[in-house]
């Protein structure tokens, strides 16, 4: 079962607590928003679950294990921006994916990656950045992972692109996985978000159901994002 869980963890950089002694547990059939500013510790402490970076002090564990080379076979991770090598095109990327990861469904992003009308043969050095994302999106989602930690996955991208997206995020995920979705374009991921955890200066500062937020505030994720995160 799914299960990822954070105590007292922090992520120090000199003098400054990116990640500041934060708990958290997430559990499996949720899609997640990790909500917060730019700077405000989401690329950060998603880091720390893929064990690219090592915490400070507290722990990080998901099915009950601390990031490493087991907790990789269980993780698909979509980084803030493009970490797939410029002169492999299509192709090569998925048989790259099925080289690495046993759990990566060639056929599905390849049905993808046709929907979407790729250029199989075409380099990554010459899509635009819209196809770029959408590809990196594909080759995650195309894996049937424990866990998805997507860090901005909508970022600089068009709306269009953004909502190609958002449903291929919904359609495709594993119902019996945790999808985290790192953002600060709340308006766009509020309507696929099940739960919600606010981060602010490297502190949790909120963790409810979307569903909590909109009965407890009589409005939306959004606003409410607005009202804590005000300048």
């Amino acid at each position: 079962m799914a299960r990822i869980e954070i105590k007292d963890l922090t992520k120090r950089f000199g003098h400054i607590n990116a990640v500041d002694d934060i708990g958290l547990e997430l559990e499996k059939g949720q899609i997640i928003g990790l909500l917060g500013p730019n700077g405000s510790g989401k690329t950060t402490l998603i880091k720390m679950m893929t064990g690219l970076l090592t915490p400070t002090s507290g722990t990080i564990t998901i099915n009950g294990l601390e990031p490493g080379v087991e907790t990789k076979k269980a993780v698909a991770y979509l980084p803030d921006r493009n970490a797939l090598p410029d002169h492999m095109d299509t192709n090569k990327l998925i048989a790259l994916y099925a080289d690495f990861f046993d759990d990566f469904d060639s056929g599905k992003a390849r049905a993808m990656a046709e929907d979407l009308g790729l250029d199989f043969s075409q380099p990554m050095k010459k899509m635009s950045k819209g196809t770029k994302e959408k590809l990196q999106l594909i080759l995650v989602m195309a894996r049937k992972a424990d866990v998805y930690l997507l860090d901005e996955p909508i970022g600089g991208v068009d709306p269009a692109t953004r909502d190609y997206i958002l449903r291929t995020i919904i359609s495709n995920y594993n119902e019996e996985a945790i999808v985290l979705i790192s953002t600060h374009l709340i308006a766009d991921i509020e309507q696929v978000l099940d739960d919600v955890v606010f981060i602010k200066n490297g502190k949790i500062v909120l963790h409810k159901t979307a569903e909590e937020i909109r009965e407890e505030n009589a409005c939306s994720v959004d606003e409410l994002f607005r009202e804590v995160f005000k300048c």
